[in-house]
């Protein structure tokens, strides 16, 4: 299979945001079987978000440059030893699409023979239409009502900006799960029953809610989600029979 845009070394300088090995991988996991359904999957981080969301947990991928775990070279060598043996490659962030550079690395992951998967908060939906034509597979990030992001990413307009790219990818066809962090100092169950309501009437069929657990926030204000029997007892109730697939991670 073609190695397009994975075996050529670059040098640093003459690198830019349209070439695949200008990719910033802040992070990397070289086995999971819960990013992609059903796959046994690599997962890249990549470096950059333009949001800063009260409750993220990978606060080191914010900026656009960081600490990088690996080059997208080495990543492609681990790729390429890992043939027959892992079925894709998951981005995610950061905000994966932060980089324009993810496109020409998505097509060079496919060259392998890997399936791709993408895990996104839909910041930049223009760049999202053009990408995934190069996915078989996304994650969804919903994190609020869209009135409500700015308080949670810092943003403005960062709620306008995520429904946006969720009606593309509705429009799409592609498999995708919608998946919402809770916290439950932040989203009301009321919040949570109208966002829920909202993303099946528009044809939302599979969705998530994870509960955020305590750690490196990056608002070092916020503790765990505090989290009872109550709460679960209303997602199984009123949120999970608005959907097809539901599920509820508590870990």
């Amino acid at each position: 299979m073609g190695d397009s845009g994975c075996a050529t070394v670059v040098p640093l300088c003459d690198r830019n945001e349209h070439t695949a090995d200008a990719l910033r991988i802040g992070g990397f996991v070289p086995l999971s079987s819960v990013d992609y359904p059903g796959m046994l999957a690599a997962v890249v981080f990549c470096q950059g978000c333009p949001w800063a969301c009260r409750y993220c947990h990978n606060p080191h991928l914010i900026p656009a440059q960081g600490e990088s775990a690996l080059s997208f070279d080495e990543l492609c060598e681990f790729l390429r030893r890992r043939q027959g043996l892992l079925d894709a490659v998951v981005f995610s962030g950061g905000e994966a699409t932060f980089q324009k550079s993810l496109i020409p690395a998505l097509k060079a992951v496919r060259a392998l023979g890997f399936r791709t998967a993408l895990h996104t908060g839909g910041a930049y939906p223009e760049l999202l239409k053009q990408l995934l034509p190069l996915v078989d597979w996304v994650g969804f990030d919903v994190k609020a009502l869209v009135a409500d992001y700015p308080a949670l990413t810092g943003v403005p307009r960062s709620g306008i900006r995520n429904w946006q790219s969720l009606m593309t990818l509705l429009a799409s066809g592609l498999p995708f799960e919608a998946r919402t962090s809770w916290h439950t100092e932040l989203m009301s169950m009321a919040q949570l029953r109208v966002l829920a309501t909202q993303l099946a009437v528009a044809g939302v069929k599979h969705y998530s809610v994870q509960v955020v657990r305590g750690g490196a926030l990056k608002d070092e204000t916020l503790g765990a989600s505090p989290w009872s029997i109550d709460h679960r007892e209303f997602v199984h109730r009123e949120i999970a029979p608005l959907f097809q697939v539901f599920s509820l991670r508590e870990d």
